[in-house]
């Protein structure tokens, strides 16, 4: 087997306008592809996408991306925690150090736990 490790990341909702809106015009992830179907974020050093459901998400609600663990790297985390709150995006925990530095957790408009940390 010659895997060689994760080169993408992806989620689903019906929402592609919403993801677009949250993710690019919110946190300012730059777009690398836009389709009616999903919109592809040219993050580093993994891009990062949110397409339309493959699966039935209805049957899922409420356990979205359990046992996944999605990490997205920045300058500050603190910083990025303050700007969030502003915003008013829920917060999961706030900033704290940990094995990978100081990080915090974040749930997207999807239902979706996304952790950010100061890379």
């Amino acid at each position: 087997m010659n895997i060689s490790g994760i080169t993408f990341v992806g989620i689903q909702t019906e929402d592609i306008d919403g993801a677009h809106s949250f993710y690019h015009e919110t946190l300012g992830l730059p777009v690398m592809q836009r389709r009616p179907d999903a919109v592809v974020f040219d993050t580093k050093p993994i891009p990062f996408a949110v397409r339309k459901p493959l699966v039935d998400l209805n049957a899922a609600q409420g356990n979205l991306g359990a046992g996944v663990a999605l990490w997205f790297s920045c300058k500050d985390a603190d910083a990025a925690h303050e700007e969030m709150q502003a915003l008013s995006i829920p917060v999961v925990y706030p900033p704290k150090d940990g094995p990978f530095g100081r990080h915090f957790a974040f749930r997207d408009p999807f239902g979706y736990t996304i952790t950010v940390y100061s890379a």
